[in-house]
């Protein structure tokens, strides 16, 4: 597999370096080979990072990121901070983030990563200092046509629409388009929106533009890139010091071809004029990645991605029995926790199931892979709610703490993770185990751009 040659908007790279698809032979089933055949490729003696935020932007191959965070998180003993049930499984999305948004039980968070309106003031007085912020962009095109599929049931924008016609909202976008509606960021500029950014704001004003690339650039220490995930993957080692184990995944949340809209000539040009914000946003960072990749040596990362593939083709034998799981349709699949949610009777999304015949061993290291977004922010409330309510029982009596004393602000925080750490003991806060029902407040204030 070849990289083409990319000519950038506004740094120029240009490489041409061979990727080469290793397809190995037959593999049985064994934990400890399984674990000992790479995870050793670590990045060096430096300890694992492990306070991250991650912003979960729409239709970019978020969800299987995510996915990654939280089987990091698990198996490292990590607090994830999640939703409180009135927001759902996204944190009041798209309201901007708040800390009243998040769980009592998950206070004093390691990560962050279920879809929220970026706000970088709650999240610093939220998150450990050494923080590291993380995000993910797609190819503005692509990423329209998805969200206009997967939003045509939900956003009025699209669902004035003529037949759901994509030719005709492109045609005359304003005639549908209203930016007061709530759901109106899926119908323009969603990632600047995501990113806390304005999603209306003048076409003609560049300099708003190129202000907000560099606030999310001094933000973001890495901005993955959807269309090269595995690149992005290696980056990410890097810069958090992981193993290769901790970047294995399985794609989810994925449309079924048939779903899927392509793209006629003239089109792609349109939906970049109507999201030219975005359009901005991905040629910038699009740029500087291939810059990131550079700086770190086009082969060695071209090696580790090889790398890289042959342990997912390992995984997907031990867990699958080939090269690939079969996606199934969500009524195909008899776990329930592990049928992925349906946006619309349009649009398919497919998820997976496990064989019938795997060891309980090796079901239980499987399972995890392909558990969609929604029941796997529940489980891990669950055990994490279950931890809270062990350690707030076993502290010793002390006086009543508010909420603002447990969102972090100037206590140190344990953010590392060492090579064959001994058993962690994971220090809670004493906040009530009862959920406030009342509805969340605004946002903790926010700083230039939204950011």
């Amino acid at each position: 597999m070849k990289w083409q040659k990319k000519t950038f908007l506004v740094l120029t790279v240009i490489c041409t370096v061979s990727l080469l698809l290793h397809h190995g032979g037959h593999f049985t089933w064994n934990m400890e080979a399984f674990h000992s055949s790479y995870s050793h490729q670590s990045t060096g003696t430096k300890p694992k990072h492990t306070n991250i935020v991650f912003l979960k932007t729409h239709k970019t191959a978020s969800t299987t990121m995510q996915n990654i965070l939280f089987r990091f998180a698990e198996r490292n003993n990590l607090t994830v901070a999640l939703p409180v049930q009135a927001c759902g499984h996204q944190f009041c999305y798209p309201r901007s983030f708040s800390s009243h948004f998040v769980h009592l039980h998950t206070l004093r968070p390691n990560l962050i990563t279920n879809h929220m309106r970026f706000n970088k003031t709650a999240l610093q007085r939220l998150m450990p200092n050494d923080t590291i912020y993380i995000t993910i962009l797609r190819e503005p095109a692509s990423m329209f046509e998805s969200l206009f599929t997967y939003y045509s049931r939900h956003c009025m924008s699209f669902r004035r629409v003529p037949n759901g016609s994509l030719e005709a909202f492109l045609a005359e976008p304003l005639r549908y388009y209203r930016p007061e509606e709530t759901e109106s960021m899926y119908a323009r500029n969603t990632l600047t929106f995501d990113l806390g950014g304005d999603k209306d704001h003048p076409l003609k004003d560049l300099s708003y533009v190129k202000n907000f690339v560099a606030e999310v650039e001094k933000v973001f220490s890495l901005v993955m890139i959807s269309e090269y995930f595995d690149e992005s993957l290696i980056l990410l080692r890097h810069l958090l010091s992981w193993d290769l184990e901790d970047i294995l995944y399985v794609k989810l949340n994925m449309r079924t071809e048939s779903s899927k809209k392509r793209l006629s000539p003239g089109l792609p040009e349109k939906i970049r004029a109507w999201n030219s914000i975005d359009a901005y946003l991905y040629d910038y960072f699009n740029a500087s990645f291939w810059v990131k990749l550079s700086e770190l040596g086009l082969d060695s990362v071209a090696k580790e991605v090889q790398l890289l593939r042959q342990a997912q083709e390992r995984l997907m034998r031990s867990c699958f029995g080939g090269k690939t799981p079969l996606p199934r349709a969500a009524a195909e699949i008899k776990n329930k926790d592990l049928r992925p949610w349906q946006p619309s009777d349009k649009v398919d999304i497919v998820g997976y199931d496990l064989p019938v015949n795997l060891s309980q061993e090796a079901q239980e290291h499987c399972l995890k892979y392909i558990m969609p977004e929604i029941s796997y922010t529940r489980i891990l409330l669950h055990s994490q709610s279950l931890r809270h309510r062990r350690n707030y029982q076993n502290r010793p009596p002390q006086k009543s703490h508010t909420l603002q004393q447990h969102i972090r602000t100037t206590l140190p925080r344990h953010s590392q993770v060492h090579r064959n750490p001994p058993a962690p003991s994971v220090v809670q806060s004493a906040a009530s185990g009862t959920e406030s029902r009342s509805t969340p407040k605004q946002s903790e204030g926010t700083t230039k751009l939204g950011l």
